[in-house]
């Protein structure tokens, strides 16, 4: 791992995390997952079995936390005082496991976080030991103040959760980056490769989605695309793109020295 992702000072070679719902079942679910290469697993407590019933499926059988990072997550939060609560359910369900992520969601019909819910939760967690990954607005100044607080990593929104439609304000996404300390994931509104690529090559840390893989109608094959579209994104990002110079035609070859001319 030449270039890792370091999240609350652990290193992953994958800068691609995946979501678990939403799949046809978990047989679909692992392979999916095997073939993004991702190593952080995001899990929605409230709607996902990790061992809160004994008698259904247990989605750690297929994706056991010896070889996966578990991320719970509360997804379906519309309050500070809830997201708090399933956290701490989480952590008793997986032995004590610090990393998660938070969301606190304003409405449901955007799910567009809700940001002094979400401050408010960060803060308790924090608090609480919790190292926090934590679903945002793409607002610079609720991103500093996130970091502020303490939380590991902030999640800005590309577009609407489930909307598909890419990163529509690339602007706010590289004030964020730009200021950052922490790592900087873009979560929300992925939709195909080219959006994660584009995600990347701002110099995001890593992305986050769900539905543009299980959404898709080969979400194995989307899942490889997706993984790919990330590795290829961080490598331009990292050699640095030739300066955009429009109006300004240069020749590849030189013009000096051409067979047959004179000076």
């Amino acid at each position: 791992m030449d270039d890792p992702l370091v999240i609350a000072g652990k290193s992953y070679a994958s800068r691609l995390l995946v979501g678990t719902g939403k799949y046809r079942d978990f047989g679909e679910t692992r392979e999916a997952i095997e073939a993004s290469g991702a190593q952080i697993v995001t899990v929605a407590i409230r709607r996902v079995n990790i061992g809160q019933d004994a008698d259904q499926p247990n989605l750690l059988d297929v994706l056991p936390p010896s070889r996966f990072t578990i991320l719970p997550n509360t997804a379906g939060c519309y309050t500070a005082e809830d997201a708090v609560r399933t956290l701490r359910l989480a952590r008793e369900l997986l032995d004590g496991h610090a990393l998660v992520k938070l969301e606190v969601l304003g409405d449901a019909h955007t799910l567009f976080p809700n940001m002094p819910e979400t401050l408010a939760a960060a803060k308790t967690l924090v608090a609480e030991g919790f190292q926090v990954m934590v679903y945002c607005s793409d607002d610079p100044i609720m991103a500093s103040m996130l970091e502020d607080i303490g939380c590991v990593a902030v999640m800005p929104l590309a577009s609407l959760i489930g909307s598909g439609m890419g990163i529509l304000n690339p602007w706010n996404l590289q004030i964020i980056r730009d200021r950052a300390k922490i790592p900087v994931l873009v979560d929300a509104g992925i939709g195909t490769a080219s959006d994660a690529a584009v995600a990347m090559e701002l110099g995001c840390d890593a992305v986050l989605m769900n539905t543009a893989i299980a959404a898709a109608r080969d979400p194995v094959r989307m899942a490889r695309a997706m993984k790919l579209a990330v590795e290829g994104g961080r490598e331009a990002w990292l050699a640095g793109r030739m300066p955009k110079k429009p109006y300004r035609a240069q020749p590849s070859s030189p013009s000096e020295g051409l067979i047959g001319k004179t000076s």
